[in-house]
């Protein structure tokens, strides 16, 4: 079946779906606190799986492969989750407090921040989490990578490289 799946064959794409989805929600919940998030990964963890059933080589059973696809997704939410949910610090209270008072400060900041949101979108996920949970959040490169589940070296080598992207994009734009 999985090899007709990978070869085209949407019924049987459907039918790997609905037989392997409890097992999914299963995992999901294992791995996530939140119901809702975990509803939310496995849903996406399937999609994932209609996507990237081609991907599947064969040098482990599926359902390794399933399980492996379903914890990366489930991390992948957890850390988007991690920075929604993240409160604001005490610096940016005040900030938001002062600029309350100052519409011109309060307009240049949004157009900040929408610029800001544009540089960070053209980076690569991983990058863009480790800028903002490290420069715009202060958290010790540690906590970051706890936080998206990577190794320290990895958190560091990422936060310099999006620092240089946005460095040299920031450059482009001021010379333009």
């Amino acid at each position: 079946m999985i090899k007709r799946a990978k070869d085209g064959d949407n019924r049987a794409l459907e039918a790997i779906c609905a037989r392997y989805a409890p097992r999914v929600e299963r995992i999901a919940r294992r791995e996530l606190a939140d119901s809702r998030d975990a509803q939310d990964a496995a849903q996406e963890s399937l999609v994932k799986l209609y996507q990237r059933i081609g991907q599947f080589r064969g040098d482990a059973q599926f359902a390794t492969w399933l399980h492996r696809l379903v914890v990366n997704t489930c991390h992948d939410t957890a850390a988007r989750e991690r920075i929604r949910r993240a409160e604001p610090l005490a610096d940016e209270l005040q900030l938001e407090h002062s600029l309350e008072n100052d519409p011109v400060r309060e307009l240049l900041a949004a157009e900040l921040r929408e610029e800001l949101s544009g540089y960070l979108s053209d980076l690569p996920t991983e990058q863009a989490q480790v800028v903002v949970l490290k420069d715009a959040l202060g958290f010790s490169f540690e906590q970051v990578a706890g936080a998206i589940r990577i190794p320290v070296g990895t958190a560091k080598c990422y936060a310099h490289r999006a620092r240089k992207r946005l460095r040299e994009r920031i450059a482009k734009e001021v010379a333009a």
